[in-house]
């Protein structure tokens, strides 16, 4: 069963406006870099994002309506798994549900989405050690949308797929058989295995998990993510106001993960430039990071 939305939500509800709370609990993408403060801090200001005025009174209101909430829309479809154990006022999964109503579904593990697209359609969001770099991506869905058009009997380009990326990892699997018989193709033919690459390497859904560290395991390893392909951020810092000693700074919290993504996703894949199209998926989080840091600046002052 996926999350709903009302057409008024209590949207202080799903922010953690109390510093003290906000830095009890650790996220699965999340921890932040106090060297990159100021660099993080100067990144919120070029972001292109609607008035927060009504985050700013919300003390006053009993509630938000939906309305009153800038919406983004998406270029393909989100599924976020949630851990049945995480809170949403902790959580900042339910930001992207707020923000981008109509492309995003939040399910409660065990809940999965349904997944009726194509393999090659189809990616996971998680940092790990089968998980391929998100740079890398166009490339490996194109490997497994050819791999899956050969027919079981040789043909004209499946030489092509010796080094294609498996769904078992990022290692590269060779075949048996002659190298040189891809010199033997014409480029006529060359160029129908590379037209049939970009035409079925079609992204159409991403799955991000929203758990603690301590919780994300059983999900990861459930069988129904294992024959999909998995992908890392590897370049892109946090701003995630909880600690977390061990984990390196390019672990991101569940909607930066999102944001990023999309960000990447636009130049990668649909070859724009990118001009805050998703920006306001960042609209709670930019206002609760810098609630969080003025509370924080306030009790250092009056220790």
């Amino acid at each position: 069963m996926s999350l709903s939305l009302e057409k008024t939500v209590r949207v202080e509800d799903t922010l953690c406006t109390d510093a003290s709370k906000c830095e009890g609990s650790e996220r699965l993408y999340a921890q932040p870099s106090e060297a990159d403060k100021q660099e993080v801090s100067d990144s919120f200001k070029d972001l292109k994002l609607a008035s927060q005025t009504i985050l700013e009174t919300l003390q006053q209101n009993d509630g938000v309506n939906s309305d009153e909430i800038p919406r983004v829309k998406l270029p393909l479809k989100i599924d976020i798994i949630k851990h049945p154990n995480e809170t949403d006022g902790k959580s900042t999964a339910v930001h992207a549900k707020l923000l981008a109503r109509d492309d995003v579904n939040i399910y409660t593990y065990p809940c999965m989405p349904e997944i009726d697209e194509e393999k090659h359609e189809v990616v996971v969001v998680f940092p790990g050690p089968k998980s391929v770099p998100l740079e890398d991506l166009p490339k490996h869905l194109s490997n497994i949308a050819v791999q899956k058009s050969v027919p079981t009997k040789p043909s004209k380009y499946a030489d092509s797929l010796d080094e294609s990326i498996t769904l078992e990892g990022p290692e590269r699997k060779r075949a048996k058989h002659d190298h040189n018989s891809l010199d033997a193709r014409n480029p006529t033919e060359e160029q129908d295995a590379e037209e049939l690459k970009i035409k079925m390497a079609s992204l159409k859904r991403v799955i991000f998990i929203d758990s603690t560290w301590n919780q994300t395991n059983k999900i990861i390893t459930d069988e129904r993510l294992q024959e999909l392909l998995h992908v890392e951020l590897r370049t892109r810092k946090t701003c995630f106001w909880r600690r977390q000693k061990g984990k390196p700074d390019t672990y991101l919290a569940t909607i930066e993960a999102i944001y990023y993504f999309l960000v990447d996703y636009h130049s990668l894949f649909l070859k724009e430039n990118y001009n805050g199209e998703y920006d306001n998926l960042l609209f709670f989080y930019s206002f609760m990071y810098k609630l969080i840091n003025k509370a924080k600046q306030a009790a250092g002052k009056r220790n």
